[in-house]
């Protein structure tokens, strides 16, 4: 029977070539898109789940600061790991990570820059699922003088040698030795540092060696006794069911038992595997992005499945004759529903597996445009669970109605030509096109409305200067020269100008709460985001000075202040503030000028204060202002100097704004995959609008001819034809629009400064849609139109 019905199915498939090739095309193309974004989503959604422990792994925050200035501290001090480890019976173990970005790494005659360096505790690997390929999990770090690194930084540097043993020398000329290995990163793990060194080094280095804290402000005997330094990642490993807000009052009672003059100190946990696309405080840092690929794809799917039911259903009068034979001759309701099911599987399987050859062959593209690194192969459970359920679900959605439908004519007026379309199939197929279309234009003006949001991004005065400059880090021994390599840096014609500063413009800083002002509130608990550099920092980057003078130089400077708009306000001053008193850390001064308001975050964070110290000392990056003409003899110059001072160590630059638009890199990405996606699913639903019109000039071929033996012209006809598409997709867009207003309005609450939607963009929208569509159907309308009316009522 199953072989009488595949038989059948195919007959059918050949002899319907034009519908047969309009349904595989758009299901291939629907599940090739909607499984690649489903498998982004569920990359997205997978980050750290792979750690056995996960869902009782939580990071610790601190909220800090108020007004503009409030914000989630999620680096930490460093005793809280060790108090809670102590004192709190729900906590199991902790790991503090101190990350120190980029550093350099010599064996031999390979030197390299590794990007990611940090200094941990040895539960690392005890508490998070990263096994050790070699060395002793128990006893990661024996020595302060031992390191632990990944499998391709031990290939990297050692090849087929074996890696356990070596000496290398890292940052400024410190050996150390391997005794550990640990496999690659998952590509889903928030964690990816190369390099890890015992954090019992660095509380050597920084507190014990030198008699005092890592800031360089106060002697504590170690950074267990330093309840000042906010440069700890903190993970907790609790017992199960271990109840989150008991466990941040139980933290903020530590810590203000501890430092009582710091009370109130609010404290936050966050799961592990929320980190990826959650704020520390529960709010959206990336999930609305992921709703919204998840949201896409299923109508991309679902699209391809109306496209397959519209013309199953919109073809069913022209094979109700032959359901009627196939009944009176024996055939019962369920051999038909089950042979039209398996023409229905025969021909998705058709564009299953297209569909799937063509995800191989795509897929190395993808991932190298997406980011990520999703593999196909039978291991991958995750993957093809995805694959699977998505094949099942369309295949479902797609076949049961036209089965059904298709299984239910009344065999004596279907043969006397009685069946009409109007059993509800006809006002069923004008509601799905009308579904299909307002997705489409809410695809429209979400493509629009990204496109202008990143372009606001990438073009907005920040209020400051970020072209043609080139910044780079000194090392200490540059550092210690910084003078002589300035006025080198400066003589060369090449550099147009050039400052130094504590912070990286476009990425952030340090920020400090520890403050004071005449007539501060006892409530106020403000925090500043600090600047240090030189002179000439200020009139560098052009930031506008609105209030008092710029710093000169003189030693006077290091107690003087420069202040933000922003800060003026959530200080409560008003007026002149120029000459008011103002206490930063231990330096007690008064504040000589107060700066326009300038982005020196990302555009998802509002302006916070931000205040300015003279402190050429604590400043050790490099900017050199440039031209395009002069851009490769300026590099050549500063890799020059460098080389007086690093000879061994290779020189790494970056331009301002190259990095500035690396800060949007992701959004950028996704932008660009979501309006590829969009483009393919309006394409999807005008291949199935196509269909239709051809379907809809085939059955009025005779009407066509009649009214243009009667003089009707080819405009009347065409008209005719497209006439009842076209109010569809009027329709659909009365619908689309408001619905994609509601998604883009959310999906850019996410931007404290976004672009202004504008009515423009709905208008553009729908005059899009509504002249795709009309391309789309004036394709069949105008070759009906011009059809010989002779031959069509001939041949009907």
């Amino acid at each position: 029977m199953i072989l009488n019905y595949l038989k059948t199915a195919w007959r059918n498939i050949l002899s319907n070539k034009f519908y047969a090739a309009i349904n595989v095309t758009g299901l291939t193309v629907g599940l090739v898109v909607g499984i690649f974004m489903l498998l982004w989503v569920q990359d997205e959604l997978s980050f750290d789940r792979f750690n056995s422990k996960a869902d009782n792994i939580y990071k610790v925050g601190i909220v800090g600061g108020t007004g503009l200035s409030k914000q989630i501290f999620s680096n930490i001090i460093a005793p809280v790991s060790t108090f809670a480890k102590n004192e709190l019976p729900d906590v199991k173990d902790g790991v503090r990570i101190m990350a120190v970005g980029d550093a350099p790494f010599k064996y031999k005659d390979k030197v390299f820059y590794e990007d990611n360096f940090c200094f941990t505790d040895p539960s690392y690997f005890s508490v998070f699922d990263f096994p050790l390929i070699k060395g002793d999990k128990r006893n990661p770090f024996p020595d302060n003088n031992t390191i632990v690194i990944t499998e391709s930084t031990a290939k990297k540097y050692f090849g087929t040698e074996d890696p356990i043993g070596k000496t290398v020398i890292i940052g400024q000329n410190e050996p150390v030795s391997v005794t550990g290995v640990i496999a690659d990163y998952p590509k889903n793990s928030s964690f990816q540092y190369r390099v890890m060194l015992p954090l019992s080094r660095f509380n050597y280095l920084a507190y014990i060696k030198n008699k005092t804290s890592y800031d360089g402000k106060t002697t504590v005997q170690s950074m267990d006794a330093d309840w000042s330094s906010f440069s700890f990642q903190t993970y907790l490993l609790t017992k199960p069911n271990t109840k989150a807000a008991k466990l941040e009052k139980e933290l903020q009672a530590i810590h203000e038992r501890q430092k009582p003059e710091d009370a109130p100190v609010p404290y936050l946990t966050q799961p592990l595997p929320q980190m990826h696309l959650y704020q520390a405080d529960g709010t959206d840092g990336g999930m609305s992005t992921v709703r919204m690929f998840a949201i896409v794809a299923v109508m991309i799917l679902v699209i391809a499945c109306i496209n397959y039911v519209n013309l199953s259903t919109a073809r069913s009068m022209l094979r109700a004759k032959e359901v009627s034979i196939r009944k009176i001759i024996g055939a019962g309701k369920f051999q038909l529903f089950m042979q039209f099911m398996v023409e229905t599987a025969l021909l998705f399987a058709l564009a299953a597996a297209v569909a799937i050859a063509l995800m191989f062959i795509l897929l190395p593209y993808y991932n190298q445009f997406s980011g990520k690194q999703i593999a196909l192969n039978i291991t991958s459970f995750n993957v093809w669970a995805c694959v699977v359920i998505t094949l099942i679900g369309t295949l479902t959605a797609s076949s049961i109605y036209p089965a059904l439908l298709l299984s239910s004519f009344e065999p004596l007026k279907a043969l006397k030509g009685k069946v009409t379309a109007g059993i509800g199939t006809a006002a069923f197929r004008r509601i799905l096109v009308v579904l299909q279309f307002s997705v489409s234009v809410v695809l429209i003006v979400s493509t629009l409305i990204i496109g202008k949001q990143l372009k606001y991004v990438f073009t907005k005065d920040l209020g400051y200067d970020k072209e043609n400059i080139i910044t780079f880090n000194m090392r200490d021994d540059m550092h210690k020269h910084a003078d002589a390599v300035m006025n080198e840096l400066k003589k060369d014609p090449s550099v147009l100008a050039a400052t130094v500063s504590s912070r990286n413009m476009v990425v952030g800083g340090s920020s400090t709460g520890n403050n004071d002002w005449d007539g501060k509130p006892k409530s106020s608990n403000l925090w500043f985001n600090q600047i240090h550099g030189d002179k000439n920092l200020i009139d560098f980057f052009k930031i506008k000075l609105i209030q008092g003078s710029n710093f000169t130089g003189v030693v006077a400077d290091s107690s003087h202040f420069i202040i933000n708009e922003t800060a003026v306000k959530e200080m409560g001053l008003s007026g002149n503030v120029i000459g008011k008193r103002l206490r930063i850390q231990t330096i007690n001064g008064t504040i000589i000028g107060v700066v326009k308001d300038f982005h020196f975050q990302n555009l998802h964070k509002k302006i916070e204060p931000v205040v300015f110290q003279y402190n050429p000392a604590n400043s050790w990056r490099v900017y050199l202002k440039i031209t395009n003409a002069n851009a490769q003899r300026a590099i050549a110059i500063s890799t020059a100097v460098w080389k007086q001072y690093n000879n061994d160590v290779p020189f790494n630059y970056a331009f301002l704004d190259d990095s500035y638009r690396r800060i949007y890199s992701d959004d950028s990405r996704q932008g660009q995959l979501f309006n590829i996606f969009s483009a393919i699913a309006i394409v999807i639903s005008c291949l199935g609008l196509f269909g239709l019109a051809t379907y809809s000039a085939q059955v009025k071929t005779r009407e066509i001819g009649i009214r243009k033996v009667l003089g009707a012209s080819v405009a009347r006809i065409i008209t005719l034809l497209a006439r009842e598409f076209m109010i569809l997709i009027a329709l659909s867009t009365a619908i689309g629009l408001p619905v994609a207003w509601y998604a883009m309005n959310k999906w850019l609450q996410d931007f404290a400064y976004k672009t202004n939607i504008g009515w423009a963009v709905f208008a553009f929208a729908a005059f899009a849609a509504a002249a795709v569509a009309l391309a789309t159907i004036s394709v069949q309308s105008i070759k009906a139109a011009l059809a010989n009316p002779v031959k069509s009522l001939r041949s009907e």
